[in-house]
This record gives C-alpha cells, sequence and structure tokens, in this order.
C-alpha cells in the first residue's frame, strides 16, 4: 500500500475522535493526497463534511466504510498519500483493531481528566495486541480540550506515567473554533484567521507523527 495510514481510536466516547481526524486529514491535505474513512456507525465525519457548501466543499474526500475494512483500504491506498481512519467508539466491532493492523500510527484522543484517562485504560490491550501483528505501529495520546494558559494537573501527568503510550507534546486547546468550523462543514484551515492558532496546533501534531 502506497498511502500512510493513520487511525483515530478510542473506545471511550466524546474525547474529540472526528474533531482530531477531520482536522488532521485537512492539515495532511496541505502535503498531499488525503483520504479520510469514516469508520464509525454514528458517521459523524460523513455528517460534518455534508454540512459543507458546494462553493466551499471540505478539503478531503470523506468516505463511508461498513464492511471489510482492510480491503477498502486497500483499495484507495494506492491512490493517496495519506488516510486517516475514524473508528467507531466499540472495541466489540473488531473495527478499531482491524484499523490499527494496517496504520502506522494510532492517535489516541483523550480529555485532560486522570477519570476520562483512565477510561481509556482497555485500549492499551487492544494496542499491545495490534503491535504484535503490525510491528509497524506507533500509538500516541493526544490530550485534547486542554484549557487556555493552564497546564497539565499534576494527577494527569501522573495519569499518562501510567500508560504504556507516549503522549505527544502537541495537543488540541478548548476552542470555540473547533466546534464552529464542524457546524460549517469545514476544517480550521478554511477559516481564515480566526482559525490559525487551531491550525498551528494541528500542523504541530502533524510534524510530531511525521
Amino acid at each position: 500500500m502506497a498511502a500512510r495510514i493513520f487511525s483515530i481510536a478510542n473506545q471511550k466516547g466524546g474525547t474529540g475522535k472526528t474533531t482530531l481526524s477531520m482536522n488532521l486529514a485537512a492539515g495532511l491535505a496541505q502535503q498531499g493526497r488525503a483520504l479520510l474513512i469514516d469508520a464509525d456507525p454514528q458517521g459523524s465525519a460523513s455528517l460534518w463534511s455534508g454540512l459543507s457548501s458546494d462553493s466551499k466543499p471540505f478539503p478531503v474526500s470523506v468516505i463511508s466504510v461498513g464492511g471489510h475494512l482492510k480491503r477498502e483500504v486497500e483499495r484507495f491506498a494506492k491512490d493517496y498519500d495519506f488516510i486517516v481512519i475514524d473508528c467507531p467508539p466499540t472495541l466489540e466491532t473488531g473495527v478499531m483493531q482491524a484499523a490499527m493492523d494496517i496504520s502506522e500510527a494510532a492517535l489516541i484522543p483523550v480529555l485532560p481528566s486522570p477519570v476520562d484517562l483512565w477510561a481509556s485504560l482497555r485500549i492499551v490491550e487492544v494496542l499491545e495486541q495490534a503491535r504484535i501483528r503490525n510491528r509497524a505501529l506507533k500509538p500516541y495520546i493526544v490530550v485534547n480540550q486542554l484549557e487556555p494558559r493552564s497546564a497539565l494537573s499534576k494527577a494527569m501527568q501522573q495519569a499518562l506515567e501510567e500508560f504504556d503510550i507516549p503522549a505527544l507534546e502537541n495537543g488540541l486547546r478548548r476552542r470555540a473554533v473547533y466546534r464552529n468550523s464542524a457546524m460549517e462543514g469545514l476544517s480550521v484551515y478554511c477559516i481564515g484567521k480566526r482559525g490559525q492558532t487551531a491550525v498551528e496546533e494541528i500542523e504541530g501534531i502533524i510534524q510530531e507523527v511525521l
């Protein structure tokens, strides 16, 4: 497969998985051909892109995949430089595991609370199993909804250290621009100056991962 593949995954809902997926894909599209695969039955990524207008479409193609994920990804991989997979918030269907089997990196968005982080513990087992099958897989935690001008609490830092998964130095702050761009069917790259600080956050994540 030619494309570099990234999975955005967490079995806990509400962590900003689709927000990270959509904006990461939009950022990667600045460097090459990018595709976003909506593997979540809730279809949040597809709904997001569907809100865009014909005059200002979402900058990345979004396709829904409900069947054999690996086969579908292989079908598109030769035509794209980057593929981002927005995984479902469950471990029961096996889709998340299949995505990790074919990805070079798995980004795990978590909220800046030890309780939310501990609720994501089950994914560590999934990652360990995936790395047996896919030795190239590199998992990273991405802290989402950080409050401006506030550092991670000591409790959160200690909780992060309990995971055998490195946390990226760059994360996403709590910004209205992420919500507003979603309601417009756009990424933060598409909304000019008001999205600039958010763009810098996404670019920081991309630089670390690439």
